[in-house]
């Protein structure tokens, strides 16, 4: 069976003959029997619907609404159908000419969701908004039709994300090659699902995972999930600023939790690590992956705040550059993608990708918002357009307003002294402490944002 949703209203339909049911429905029976080849047209109350077929790689018809009866058998000299990258035009006598068009110059899976959200199309399926024609007036009004006549469900011409073949899967290598890795998927559930994910493709049930105390609760859940065990190891902390940093691969972190694990006959199934932080500062993972894979211990790491690293020849290096397995970034966070969308990166061979793809199919809605996966694409394909330079800007403001603010009595700005254990701090996240103004984070943040219309990413004590 499958389910064709017409407003607000379902209707179950055998699949093949769902245009052939509704003509049925509507006591239309002169038709038959008919081929899709032939156009036809159909009356339901004061609306007529006119089915013309389109050059598809599958059985589907472009609609159009009309106020008249379109008789069977008027002559149409020619039918257009949107092909993936252009507009193909078939006459009558079989011979087809293609011209280019904007869409070219558009990234794959964005280019398909338009291709898609431009056709005439009947929606007999899923959202109930049918591209926007139901959309609630209150939010219509505010963001406009746009969004809507987009948001548009698994058609097969916009692929599967969890067995991508053509649109999904060419936007996800394109990021792999932008990024230098081996794989990437898109994530339509946030870095939660992809640290979720990561930890389930590595761990089983009683195996243990080495991760720091101040972990995203994506992987505590994943724990939780799995039956898995934690082995916590302390990240670096200053206490002046209240913060806590990375973690070193010494005796005091990664290397002491797979020592103690080895002396109870264990060996920990991964090691977890967050880098940058919250406030820029990134552990020396060259140091901790040479570590781990001495005893092929793969390593993930939570890059949700370095999507934009090894971009510039002053940020950072990136994680999978510093020899980890896994990365999850927040490409949403740094980048320019929409909330909510994020990539998961795999390098190397130490990570099974087949358990990596099962576990992201087991996490991920079956219904992925298409808005969000292209967004990725467009972050990509605006990423790589400039990849060398496209920070030039932001680094110059971020080094300009630090200086700055240093100038001002009473008032610092986190940097290299406070974790000079560590090979980096991120330059375009600026920590500024107020606690010599008498001053906590919180109030700071309270007139920062009533008083001036700044409002901060993260406040804290200090």
């Amino acid at each position: 069976m499958v389910t064709a949703f017409v407003g607000m209203s379902l209707l179950l339909l055998v699949a093949g003959d769902i245009v052939l049911l509704l003509l049925k429905a509507a006591g239309v029976s002169n038709l038959f029997p008919l081929t899709f080849g032939q156009s036809f047209s159909l009356s339901f109350g004061s609306l007529c619907w006119g089915f013309k077929p389109i050059t598809k790689s599958r059985r589907r018809f472009c609609v159009s609404q009309e106020r008249s009866i379109i008789e069977l058998g008027n002559k149409q000299d020619k039918t257009t159908a949107i092909g993936k990258t252009r507009i193909v035009t078939e006459d009558r006598s079989g011979n087809t000419t293609s011209q280019k068009t904007p869409v070219d110059e558009l990234p794959p899976l964005v280019s398909d969701l338009k291709s898609s959200a431009q056709q005439n199309a009947a929606s007999f399926h899923f959202p109930g908004h049918n591209r926007g024609h139901s959309a609630p007036s209150a939010l219509s009004h505010l963001i406009g039709k746009g969004p809507f006549l987009h948001d548009l469900p698994e058609l097969p011409e916009l692929d599967n994300l969890f067995s991508p073949a053509w649109p999904i899967l060419d936007a996800q290598k394109q990021a792999a090659k932008l990024f230098g890795l081996s794989e990437t998927w898109f994530l339509v559930g946030g870095r939660t699902c992809g640290i979720q994910a990561a930890v389930m493709a590595t761990c089983s049930l009683g195996d243990y995972l080495i991760l720091p105390r101040n972990s995203h609760i994506s992987a505590i859940s994943a724990m939780v999930l799995l039956g898995a065990l934690p082995k916590y190891i302390i990240p670096e902390y200053d206490f002046e600023w209240d913060i806590a940093g990375g973690v070193t691969s010494s005796q005091a972190s990664v290397d002491k939790a797979i020592q103690e694990l080895e002396k109870e006959d264990r060996k920990p199934a991964a090691v977890f690590v967050t880098s940058p932080t919250y406030h820029g500062v990134c552990s020396n993972l060259i140091e901790i992956s040479k570590l781990c894979h001495l005893r092929r211990i793969p390593l993930i790491v939570d890059e949700a705040h370095g999507a934009h690293l090894g971009f510039h020849p002053r940020l950072p290096y990136p994680a999978l550059n510093q020899g980890a397995d896994i990365a999850v970034q927040s490409t949403h966070k740094v980048l320019c993608s929409l909330t909510q969308s994020s990539m998961l990166h795999m390098s190397g061979n130490i990570v099974d990708r087949e358990r990596i793809c099962r576990c992201l199919q087991t996490l991920q809605s079956t219904s992925p918002s298409y808005l969000l996966l292209a967004s990725l694409d467009a972050a990509r394909a605006q990423l790589s357009a400039n990849p060398g330079t496209v920070f030039n800007q932001a680094l110059e403001l971020a080094v300009e307003t630090k200086n700055t603010i240093n100038e001002i009595p009473g008032i610092s700005v986190l940097d290299f002294p406070s974790f000079s254990n560590f090979p980096a701090i991120d330059p375009l996240r600026l920590s500024v402490g107020v606690w010599l103004l008498g001053l906590s984070g919180f109030e700071a943040d309270e007139i920062l944002c009533r008083d001036y219309g700044v409002v901060p990413e993260l406040t804290g004590t200090r």
